[in-house]
């Protein structure tokens, strides 16, 4: 499987950061995306929830939750940015937040459309390296999407652990190291 891109988001504003975020900036964490709109009820009842969870469970170090407000209908409603910081307050929402830009003719915000998103709510998980390892639109299981979280994270983990080289390096009086899926692997040849 080819791994594509993660297109760069284009925002014109943010909340509950110093500054703007960009995927470049955040590169060596996984990153999980939330598209949603406030006015959208799976994203309200489902979406945000989960992004909630994922950003309480998992360290800051290893995954970088973000939320998109991709305003695609009922722009008057939902289109304002006091709207929105009133919409985060009130749910509680503490990662950061970015508005995605408009097109200027009507159509679905930029973000959206360099992602040909379907609709919101919409999940994307990037891996280490900005690549886009999953998109989903609708609700996704807690359990398959933390597992798939887990799985990117572990990725480094694992790679880290191969370029130990012997057994000696690590044993010592204290005792002794957990060993790489490679020296695994060759002592079940019996």
């Amino acid at each position: 499987m080819i791994l594509r891109q993660a297109p760069e988001l284009k925002t014109i504003h943010w909340f509950n950061t110093d500054a703007p975020l960009t995927l470049e900036s955040l590169r060596g964490r996984v990153v999980v995306i939330e598209a949603f709109q406030m006015l959208c009820p799976g994203c309200v009842s489902h979406g945000l929830p989960q992004a909630k969870r994922v950003a309480e469970t998992f360290a800051p170090d290893d995954v970088c939750v973000l939320g998109l407000h991709t305003v695609f209908e009922h722009h008057a409603a939902q289109g304002t940015v006091e709207a929105l910081a009133a919409f985060l307050h009130e749910y509680r929402i503490t990662f950061p937040v970015a508005i995605d830009a408009p097109t200027g003719h009507g159509g679905p915000p930029r973000t959206m459309t360099a992602y040909d998103m379907q609709g919101t709510p919409t999940l994307l998980l990037l891996d280490r390296e900005g690549r886009i390892r999953k998109q989903y639109f609708g609700r996704e299981q807690d359990i398959v999407f933390g597992a798939e979280i887990m799985a990117l994270v572990c990725e480094r983990r694992i790679s880290d652990s191969r370029t130990v080289q012997t057994n000696e390096d690590q044993c010592n009086d204290s005792g002794c190291a957990i060993r790489g899926p490679d020296d695994i692997d060759a002592e079940q040849e019996f």
